[in-house]
């Protein structure tokens, strides 16, 4: 078997993906907590729902925390 340019470019490009959404998975989790103690506490100040739900704001936490660490 012949190990061609394009292959192992391939799986490396597989593994940073698969490493991006661990990291992704990880930072999510790690956020999670804290956006439903943030979403709690919005809540019972206001005495009304968030229009953003808890999941919603780690997610978007993780969305922005990820890049940046792939960035550098």
């Amino acid at each position: 078997m012949t190990n061609t340019p394009g292959v192992a470019r391939k799986r490396s490009t597989s593994a940073a993906t698969r490493e991006y959404y661990v990291y992704f998975a990880v930072i999510f989790l790690a956020t999670l907590p804290l956006a439903f103690l943030t979403w709690t506490l919005t809540a019972l100040r206001q005495l009304a729902l968030p229009s953003k739900g808890p999941v919603k704001s780690a997610w978007s936490q993780a969305q922005i925390i990820t890049p940046r660490i792939f960035s550098a």
